[in-house]
């Protein structure tokens, strides 16, 4: 199966922007802040949450920061005009992270304000590991005069369950996923098994601790042991949310929603839509199966 995943990642990079177009339509909502508003009306309309994404990462000058933050901004606004049932992600690079930590800082806490005047809320996406500290960092500096603001955890780091434990202690909200981008193995889990492990670890004790918890996964058994965490601990049901991408899995998700659990879709869009693809094909290529199969409602 990791063979035909990586035939078929390999397959998409050779076709014309147009076809890959077709691919990423899955799971891109479009170029625009009004494909966003479409497809988070569809999802709300079904009982389901979405979280909004401007694409795009690695910023390095200030001004580009800024356009990005402002486009955050009017992803706020607009949830608050159309009283949208979803929230904004953001990435630390994009709000110049890579530019300056302090930069960055007033950067995502104009954002946070700006959303808690709306009542709603901001996840801070983790990127890769030259990133994590600085992100945990930011995070901290934040929690001090905002409750409006999460962050997320890769399972894949050898480093995760410690970093939770220490995050617990100031009331971390937290997405738990996998974890997407390529480590070194110095640092990261390889073994899909020791990730599952670490996964349900590093879940048991955000939930035994009583955080918030966005369980963010395609995985099955990971969700059959979230199911059984829940249920064993007792937990209520506003206290976690399974969170899934846009066009990933949706018979899985629907089977969820179904179920009576909150579930929040990743909405992403803008320009930099090829790029993505291309780069989050490359770094997850299951992504690539399960998009084939929605493609072509195989699986199903």
């Amino acid at each position: 199966m990791s063979f035909l995943n990586n035939l078929i990642v390999s397959a998409v990079q050779l076709m014309p922007r147009s076809v890959v177009g077709i691919f990423s339509g899955r799971y891109i909502a479009g170029e625009n802040i009004e494909d966003a508003i479409k497809v988070t009306r569809e999802l709300n309309n079904q009982g389901i949450y979405s979280t909004i994404d401007v694409l795009g990462e690695s910023v390095n000058n200030r001004e580009e920061a800024t356009i990005c933050m402002n486009d955050a901004l009017k992803v706020l606004e607009v949830i608050s005009t159309f009283n949208l049932k979803a929230n904004i992600s953001i990435k630390p690079t994009q709000m110049g992270l890579a530019i300056g930590e302090q930069f960055a800082y007033e950067q995502v806490r104009t954002i946070i304000q700006k959303a808690k005047e709306y009542n709603n809320f901001v996840r801070i996406d983790m990127e890769d590991s030259p990133y994590t500290d600085a992100t945990f960092c930011l995070l901290r500096k934040l929690k001090q005069d905002y409750d409006n603001v999460g962050v997320v955890v890769q399972a894949y780091l050898k480093r995760t369950y410690d970093d939770v434990v220490v995050l617990n202690k100031i009331g971390t909200n937290y997405r738990l996923c996998k974890g997407i981008y390529i480590e070194s193995p110095s640092i990261a889990y390889k073994d899909r098994e020791m990730i599952r492990n670490n996964y349900v670890k590093s879940l048991e004790i955000m939930l035994k601790n009583g955080n918030y918890v966005g369980i963010a996964t395609h995985d099955e058994y990971l969700i059959k042991e979230a199911y059984r965490l829940i249920k064993d601990l007792n937990i209520p049901k506003d206290k976690f949310e399974f969170q899934m991408l846009l066009g990933v899995r949706e018979d899985l998700r629907n089977k969820i929603n179904n179920d009576g659990y909150k579930v929040r879709i990743y909405v992403p869009f803008g320009k930099e839509w090829y790029a993505y693809s291309i780069r989050r094909l490359k770094e997850n290529p299951q992504v690539a199966m399960y998009v084939v199969k929605n493609l072509f409602s195989f699986g199903k």
